[in-house]
């Protein structure tokens, strides 16, 4: 069901998501930044050549005497798979990719509710410990609010 998307998968996930930036609850991203970033998405496929959901994890070394993150980022689902368990079996999946890899905490930005993630152990917070870069590239106008969570304990 949950698989590691490749580089061949940019259309697909520019077209699921395409919808989601329109509503301003992602960001718009060209194709082309999808296949470049195509290593930190897991994707669930929707049975007729698309995707029914997709997410994605981006690590951040230690700066500044931070330690090093790793933030989620487009998670999305199609609006006809939602509510079948897509998105939460992405999240798991990218947690489990945070806890192989040398972070900390894991990070998340949403103008939604959160709920998917507060169900998974994130909490609302102020962005302590976050990477700087991810912090500044958040956009104030959008009204995110800045979940994490930390890896210790992930399963």
């Amino acid at each position: 069901m949950v698989r590691p998307a490749t580089a061949r998968d940019g259309r697909a996930l520019h077209r699921l998501s395409h919808g989601f930036a329109v509503a301003g609850a992602l960001r718009e991203r060209s194709v082309a930044s999808y296949v470049r970033a195509a290593h930190d998405f897991l994707v669930v496929a929707d049975g007729e050549g698309g995707l029914a959901g997709c997410a994605a994890l981006r690590g951040y070394p230690a700066t500044g005497g931070a330690p090093p993150a790793a933030v989620v980022y487009n998670v999305c689902v199609a609006p006809g798979s939602q509510g079948r368990g897509i998105g939460s079996a992405l999240l798991r999946g990218l947690l489990r990719r945070a806890a192989s890899e040398p972070v900390t905490a894991v990070f998340a930005a949403t103008t939604g509710s959160g709920a998917l993630f507060l169900r998974h152990g994130f909490v609302c917070g102020d962005g302590a410990g976050a990477p700087a870069a991810w912090l500044d590239a958040l956009d104030p106008r959008r009204g995110s609010r800045i979940l994490s969570r930390r890896v210790t304990g992930l399963t």
